[in-house]
């Protein structure tokens, strides 16, 4: 499977499998197995594992696409979509036990979903600095933890879990371990009931005293908050991006549709022929979006050729999507009026869906705050 092909595929189960069930799921707050089996059969849950796991082998570019691809129809499904991506890279990058490889392997054949708990009630926004401590039980440890804000809460088949290493002396000295879905002490606490994206069970989950094993164990003690930073924090950022231009996308297209479809009866015209102060805010949504279009594969090719600017397009890009969705789906809601706002377009679904990106961690303030150290050449922590 190549670039195109994936991307041809994504745009088929997006619009067969995504879009006629995006507004239900929606308003029921109900996780689409359907678009994970979906995304399974189609070999992007390993999209990016080597084909020696029997992944795809493709990278960063190729993952962005498709995420945007489906949040065009459902951010609610591209969420779950990215946040798989970024534990699969995770426990790709760590050192390969039994364990390890015996995951990565059913991930590459579509039968498993991971996903990040990473944040915590205590730390809130500051994801990667977690306040539950691991506790040594012999060869193992034992966590407890209250993790806020797990995508795909019961619904995944393990978790990336974040903890502060038994004897970390501060709180980025964490560790990283990858917990089995239904693994003793691992339960979900309570319903996802959110403004936006309440189809990504995105619930708060509990950890109780949970074992878990040294060949679960992903990074080396204390190097959790390196492996968050250098390992997830770029694809998570892009992948969030690529979340917010397909809803700008989206957008963007329900808004030229109304236009071009709502009339004036009385003048025999269009809302987009008859108004020009319309026709003008959409031309500002397309170029906010294609803006935005243009920032992701600027933050790709950093990605794929780091440089000294690269941590700081990181930064910039998820911060810039954030602000950019809102904006864009805002204008939306603005244009198409009354129609919008009673909820006979998908037009009311995105700009709550599009809220998610500026508030999840690192939301777009604490991005901001890093930005301008970065700028001054303040040291970020």
């Amino acid at each position: 499977m190549n670039h195109e092909t994936a991307i041809s595929k994504a745009k088929d189960i997006a619009d067969r499998v995504l879009a006629p069930a995006a507004r239900p799921n929606d308003k029921e707050g109900r996780f689409s197995s359907e678009a994970v089996e979906a995304l399974g059969q189609a070999g992007f849950l390993g999209l990016m594992l080597p084909s020696e796991l029997g992944g795809a082998g493709l990278g960063l570019r190729t993952f962005a696409a498709i995420t945007a691809t489906l949040a065009e129809a459902d951010a609610s499904v591209a969420m779950v979509y990215l946040m798989h991506q970024c534990a699969t890279v995770t426990i790709a990058a760590a050192r390969r036990t039994s364990a390890v490889e015996q995951i990565l392997k059913e991930i590459a054949t579509g039968k498993h979903l991971s996903t990040l708990a990473f944040s915590e009630a205590g730390s809130r926004s500051h994801f990667w600095a977690p306040v539950s401590r691991a506790r040594r039980n012999g060869n193992g440890v034992l966590v407890t933890a209250k993790k806020s804000w797990v995508t795909s809460a019961g619904c995944a088949q393990s978790y990336v879990v974040s903890t502060l290493a038994p004897e970390g002396a501060g709180p980025t000295d964490s560790t990283l371990y990858v917990v089995p879905a239904g693994r003793s002490g691992l339960k979900v606490e309570g319903a996802w009931d959110g403004m936006g994206l309440r189809a990504n069970a995105s619930a708060p989950m509990i950890l109780e005293d949970c074992e878990v094993s040294p060949d679960l164990q992903l990074t080396d003690d204390g190097q959790g908050f390196q492996a968050m930073l250098n390992v997830v924090l770029p694809p998570f950022n892009l992948g969030s991006a690529a979340v917010s231009l397909g809803i700008c996308r989206a957008a963007v297209a329900a808004t030229a549709s109304h236009l071009k479809n709502a009339r004036f009866e009385h003048l025999g015209q269009t809302l987009g022929e008859s108004l020009p102060t319309l026709r003008a805010q959409l031309a500002q949504m397309q170029i906010d979006t294609d803006g935005l279009s243009t920032r992701l594969d600027d933050l790709v090719a950093h990605l794929e050729q780091p440089r000294d600017t690269t941590m700081l397009r990181v930064l910039e890009t998820k911060a810039a999507a954030g602000d950019t969705a809102i904006a864009v789906t805002s204008t939306a809601m603005r244009v198409c009026g009354g129609t919008a706002f009673s909820k006979q377009l998908s037009i009311e679904r995105l700009f709550r869906d599009a809220h998610a990106g500026a508030v999840m961690a690192p939301t777009c303030d604490v991005l901001k705050e890093f930005i301008g150290k970065a700028v001054l050449g303040i040291p970020l922590f």
